[in-house]
């Protein structure tokens, strides 16, 4: 469950960080695309939850032009396939095979990427092989982004395994995207390098830590009428460390 301060987290319109595990979202993106004739185009981008897996997803998938979905828990092999086909912008058919015959068509005519978010829940809702059918159809390039067990799932299923390109892993966030972040989450206070440090050393790979500490700074920093912060300023004050609240006796 998201905290307070997490759902309140909204960039400026249009602004991004250029974080690591966007680049490397766009090299998975890139090395399914680019491939070699012949070569499987299906590959994986996978991490712990809070690495800014997401953001980057859709971040690629707009500078790439590619089709995005974010899979949820409930959908079935047929919402599944009619998210898809709401993405690409056509109308669904009846059955489930004649949607998936609309999908691979078009992706085969465009040659534009699907990127699938949230796979795992495509995969424990025993769809995964549907994803694989649309590449067949269609050879089309197919990113698949999930937690850190994805692969080992995937690799249960041998008919999948056997047609993937590469997996990439997320990379923990680090001091210089805490810099990037901070131009975005906490844009009117200067944030020294220790305190960018600190943050890091407790977001334990967390992208989304970050976010949420450098709103955090920003908002104590204003209130105490600072526009710079560092981590001797800063002190004992709280910062989210994604810890459940200890009980009080």
């Amino acid at each position: 469950m998201m905290t307070h301060n997490e759902a309140r987290l909204k960039p400026a319109a249009g602004s991004i960080a250029q974080i690591t595990n966007i680049a490397l979202c766009d090299i998975a993106i890139e090395r399914a695309s680019s491939r070699t004739s012949g070569l499987p185009g299906m590959v994986v981008f996978y991490g712990p939850s809070g690495y800014g897996k997401s953001i980057a997803a859709n971040f690629v998938a707009n500078s790439r032009r590619a089709h995005y979905v974010q899979a949820k828990s409930v959908w079935t092999k047929k919402h599944f396939l009619k998210s898809v086909l709401f993405e690409i912008g056509i109308k669904p058919v009846g059955t489930i095979p004649e949607m998936a015959d609309q999908i691979a068509e078009e992706l085969a005519h465009s040659n534009r990427p699907l990127i699938i978010d949230e796979m795992d829940h495509i995969v424990d809702r025993h769809a995964a092989e549907l994803v694989r059918d649309l590449y067949e159809s269609s050879h089309s390039p197919i990113l698949m982004i999930g937690e850190e067990g994805l692969p080992a799932k995937l690799k249960k299923i041998e008919r999948m395994h056997g047609r993937m390109l590469d997996w990439i892993p997320a990379q923990p966030v680090t001091v210089k995207d805490a810099k990037e972040l901070a131009g975005i989450y906490c844009p009117n206070v200067g944030i020294a390098d220790d305190l960018l440090s600190h943050l890091v050393s407790l977001a334990n790979g967390s992208v989304r830590r970050v976010c949420v500490n450098l709103d955090r700074i920003q908002e104590q920093a204003m209130l105490s009428g600072r526009d710079a912060m560092d981590l001797a300023l800063w002190g004992k004050r709280e910062l989210y460390t994604g810890e459940a609240p200890k009980r009080r006796i």
